[in-house]
Parts: structure tokens; C-alpha cells; sequence
């Protein structure tokens, strides 16, 4: 790191004395300290030596698929239940605008990784003044936890049905299971990847086979996707936490560091068509994810509108969760659908588990630099996770653990803010990405859906917190305490979302070509530059730290 360091002035800017202008990223760090692999530089000037097009975006395949298991977790299934339950298929289409938004903010966290080559928690430690990192890289971690909650119990559950054994043992076997998978790692990420892929296809071969039981009106289900209706006693409430489940704090992080484990040519047109094939990859994940999301609700709300239902099972639609959805599929459907729905419910808690521990990797080497055996990263992370998880559970049982999933929903939308707005500012800024930086279009669409988004999620807290103050049993004395306490930090929590929105980024990441040298500039273009003073500048060092995360031998 010496030579960043050192520091030459060319064209009245600062930029560090080992760049010849004939890169448009950010250096990658390798915190390993061992030298980083190049591409070759051959692939880019020989376009014999090109792969074929599918080919190409065979290579980028992954990341997509990791991060689309945050719009399949335990906590997703239970809202998705409980919508379809109480409002049949009126809500589908909060679940398609929902993974469009998603859609649009994860090629943004791609295209911030590629870009940059650094994920967007390095990028926050190097923009942010010290106190408000760690508050950012707190927030974060408690982002983590609150996420892998309701995966953790999700997976027990499914445990709990499969085997009948109580829900904190199957905590405990969450953990332990998790860890073991995680250990794939250590023949390349590759693998995890494929794995998570299996998982993901598995869950929906579950509940698309579930649907062709009970076999919901397709003229319905359209209408409930393309025509916006509230209507019914808690549709809007539903509507929110539907919302709210659906955008993950974590995932932001955790798409942003994935992308970087793959080999992307150093030229604007590398880098924009590595932005194309992540951004189709992520619209086919995410196309899976909203056509599951669809299957649950289907199933729900066909089979708690049927007329046939008993007056119990009546009853157990009105107030649905993990853990009682086996019991009413089992008497509707049938012995097999009660298997089939633990065997699905098996498949998304446990990869999306996984998951959420490597978004607590990233954030833990983004922020802090944290230089620990990785392996005990993992496990450090897996155990915060599932230790609120274990006390529930065993305290308050299957009602405290299903209890716990709604806190822990809570807490993802009050903390959304403190990852999308640093992400929606980076990403349209010039000091950042250069000029691969959002297009004005793309900057209006984003930040109008993530402030309607985050202006959702605070007024759904606030009036929620006002409502149960005004209801509860607690004596007046109680309520002011309480209030005394709560409304300055929600004074705080705005100002803060305030501050991340208007202060001014002060960092330059972004170091483009000498304007001086037009043929510099062309070259850089069609990805064929060539230095004569240092070669290795013109190869693309990849994140070998971030493609390759082993566990011990």
C-alpha cells in the first residue's frame, strides 16, 4: 500500500502515484496479502480469444440466485400465508411492484461492486466520518441477526414437523448444519452457489406442486397482479408487511461483494456488459422468487376460501404462521401436502441461513478490516444470529419463536435506510462510478421508490408504536415513561436518515483516464490498453478474498 500513499498531481487532481490512467477502478485490496490473480490481458485484446456469448454469462451466474433467497425466507412464506389467508389474491401485486423495486436496487449493488471493486461496506468505511462507521456497520450486523432469525426458526419448524422434535433443538441443529454447508466454501464459492440454486428449485417444485392441487382461478390470480385493490379489514397492514419483508437491508451489502468474486475485464465495455449479464441473471432469480411468492399466496388463499373448510380450520386461517400452515395444509390437502410444505419451508430457512451468514462476512471485513480466521467469522456471526433465536425458543416456545419473526421484521424495515440510501447516493454519483453512474431516469425511479419505501416503513412504525401505546394496559404512568423514551430516538432515527440523504460525499474513488490522451481513452474503451511502465495495470485483479472463503484444514 505504499504507492497509494505516495501521491502525484496530474491535471491539478490528486491521484495516487501508481495509477497511469489506464484503469477505471478502484484498486482491490487483498486483505490476504499475497498476490492477486490477473485475468490475462489476451482475452482482451484477441477477440478469438472471446468466449461465446452464453458462455460469458454462464460465468456471471450466481450472486443472483444467493441474494434472491431473501425474497424466499421463512419470514416471506409466513406473510405470503397470511395475506392469501385473509385477502385470497388481492395482494399479488404488492408483491410485483415489490420485486421490481428489488429488482431495480440489487443491479444497482451490482453495478456499484463491479464498478468500483469494492462492495458497498468498504465504501461506507472510506466515505464516512469514524463515529458514524461504526454506528453504520452496528446497524448492520443487528440487520444480519434480525434477517437470520426468522430463517433459523423457519428451518425448526420445518424440523419440528419433520421429526417432531422441539423447536429450540431444532435451532441448535440449524446452527450446526449450517456451519457444515458453509464449509463448501473450501472448494470454491461455485459450489455453495449450485447448492443454493438446488435449494432454490426444490422449494419451488414444493409449492407449484402444492398449487396444482388445490388449483386456483387463473383469471383471479391475473387480476390480483395487474389491478391495485385495498379492500378489507388490515389489507393496507398486510400490504406493508408484504413490502417490508420483501427489500433486506443485508442483501445490499451482501450483492454488492459477491459480484466481485467474479473475473471482469478492465474496459468500459467489460464493465458495462458484466452490469448487462448480472442484471439478467438477477431478473431470472428474482422472476423465481416472485413466481414462489405467487404459488404461496395461491395455495393460502384458495384453500382458506374454500367452502368446504371447517369451522376449526376456519379459525387457524384467520391467524396463520409457519408453524400452524402444516397443520391446515395436512387437513385440506392431505398427509403428503403437510411433507411437502416442511420440505419446502426445510429448503428456504436453511439457504437462506447460509446467506445471511456470508452478508455478516462481508459487512464484518468491510467495515472493520477484521483480519480473523475465517472460519471463525463464520462461526462467530452464526452464533450471534442464532442465540436470540435459542432463548425464545426455549423460553416462549413455538408462539415466542413465531412472535419473535415479527419483531425481527420490524427491525429489518426500521433499518432499511442505513444501507439503501448510501447505496442509491453512490451509485449516481460521478465520484464513484464515473461513467458507469446511474442514468437521470434511473435516478429518479430509485430514489422515488426508496423514499416511498422508507416513508412506508417509518410511517408503519410510528403509528404501529402510537396505536399500541394508546391500547395497551399498561398504567398512564407507564405510557409517559415509555414515550419519554421512545419519541426522542425516533426524533433521531430521522435526523440520522437525514443526514445520510443531503450530506455531501467528499471521497474520490473513482480515477478515470488521462483527458490529455485521447488514444489512452480509446483504448480504455474497447479494453485494449497497454502500459509499457507497469503491465499489471492493464489486467483486472478480481477479489480473490471474496471468491474463496475456506474453513480450515
Amino acid at each position: 500500500m505504499a504507492g497509494i500513499q505516495q501521491q502525484q498531481r496530474v491535471n491539478d487532481t490528486v491521484l495516487p502515484a501508481s495509477w497511469n490512467g489506464s484503469s477505471n477502478r478502484i484498486d482491490a485490496i487483498n486483505v490476504e496479502g499475497h498476490p492477486q490473480p490477473w485475468v490475462d490481458d489476451l482475452q482482451l485484446e484477441d477477440p478469438d480469444h472471446q468466449k461465446p456469448g452464453w458462455r460469458k454469462f454462464l460465468s456471471y451466474v450466481g450472486p443472483g440466485f444467493l441474494v434472491s433467497l431473501a425474497y424466499l425466507d421463512p419470514g416471506n412464506l409466513e406473510t405470503d400465508l397470511q395475506a392469501g389467508a385473509n385477502h385470497r389474491y388481492e395482494l399479488l401485486w404488492v408483491i410485483l411492484i415489490g420485486l421490481i423495486f428489488a429488482l431495480i436496487i440489487q443491479s444497482l449493488a451490482a453495478n456499484l461492486g463491479v464498478s468500483t471493486g469494492k462492495h458497498l461496506s468498504e465504501l461506507c468505511k472510506e466515505e464516512y466520518p469514524k463515529y458514524v462507521k461504526y454506528c453504520l456497520w452496528l446497524l448492520a450486523e443487528i440487520a444480519v441477526i434480525a434477517a437470520d432469525i426468522p430463517e433459523v426458526i423457519g428451518t425448526a419448524f420445518a424440523l419440528n414437523i419433520l421429526f417432531h422434535i422441539p423447536v429450540w433443538v431444532g435451532v441448535l441443529c440449524t446452527g450446526c448444519s449450517t456451519l457444515l454447508l458453509l464449509g463448501l466454501q473450501k472448494y470454491g464459492v461455485r459450489k455453495l452457489e449450485l447448492l443454493i440454486a438446488v435449494l432454490v428449485f426444490v422449494m419451488a417444485a414444493c409449492f407449484f406442486g402444492e398449487m396444482s392441487y388445490v388449483k386456483p382461478p387463473a383469471t383471479d390470480v391475473l387480476k390480483g397482479m395487474f389491478i391495485p385493490k385495498l379492500s378489507g379489514q388490515g389489507s393496507t397492514g398486510n400490504a406493508i408487511a408484504l413490502l417490508g419483508a420483501l427489500v433486506m437491508p443485508h442483501n445490499l451489502f451482501l450483492h454488492s461483494a459477491l459480484v466481485l468474486s467474479r473475473k471482469i475485464p478492465n474496459s468500459v465495455r467489460g464493465i458495462n456488459d458484466a452490469c448487462r449479464y448480472f442484471l439478467i441473471e438477477s431478473g431470472f432469480a428474482l422472476l423465481v422468487a416472485f413466481l414462489i411468492n405467487l404459488a404461496v399466496i395461491s395455495v393460502s388463499g384458495t384453500v382458506c376460501s374454500a367452502q368446504n373448510l371447517s369451522s376449526e380450520n376456519a379459525d387457524q386461517c384467520g391467524d396463520l404462521t409457519l408453524n400452524s400452515a402444516s397443520f391446515l395444509l395436512q387437513n385440506v390437502l392431505g398427509k403428503s401436502s403437510s411433507k411437502i410444505y416442511a420440505i419446502a419451508l426445510l429448503a428456504s430457512g436453511q439457504s437462506s441461513t447460509i446467506t445471511g451468514t456470508y452478508a455478516g462476512q462481508f459487512i464484518m471485513q468491510g467495515f472493520l478490516e477484521l483480519k480473523m480466521r475465517k472460519w471463525i467469522r463464520n462461526l462467530l456471526t452464526r452464533c450471534i444470529a442464532i442465540a436470540p433465536s435459542l432463548v425464545v425458543s426455549i423460553v416462549g416456545g413455538s408462539s415466542g419463536a413465531s412472535r419473535l419473526i415479527i419483531i425481527a421484521s420490524m427491525i429489518l424495515s426500521f433499518e432499511l435506510p442505513f444501507a439503501l440510501i448510501p447505496l442509491l447516493k453512490f451509485s449516481s454519483s460521478t465520484t464513484k462510478m464515473g461513467p458507469h453512474k446511474n442514468s437521470i431516469y434511473i435516478i429518479v425511479i430509485s430514489w422515488i421508490l426508496g423514499l416511498g419505501i422508507i416513508s412506508i416503513n417509518i410511517y408503519y412504525l410510528s403509528t404501529g408504536f402510537v396505536g399500541w401505546l394508546l391500547h395497551n394496559n399498561l398504567p398512564k404512568v407507564g405510557n409517559v415513561f415509555i414515550g419519554i423514551m421512545v419519541f426522542p430516538l425516533m426524533a433521531i432515527y430521522i435526523l440520522s436518515v437525514a443526514y445520510l440523504a443531503f450530506r455531501k460525499d467528499s471521497v474520490v474513488t473513482f480515477l478515470g483516464p488521462n483527458k490529455n490522451d485521447p488514444h489512452q481513452q480509446t483504448n480504455m474503451e474497447k479494453g485494449l490498453t497497454k502500459s509499457t511502465e507497469n503491465p499489471e495495470l492493464d489486467r483486472v485483479p478480481y477479489r480473490e478474498d471474496l471468491a474463496d472463503i475456506p474453513l480450515p484444514e
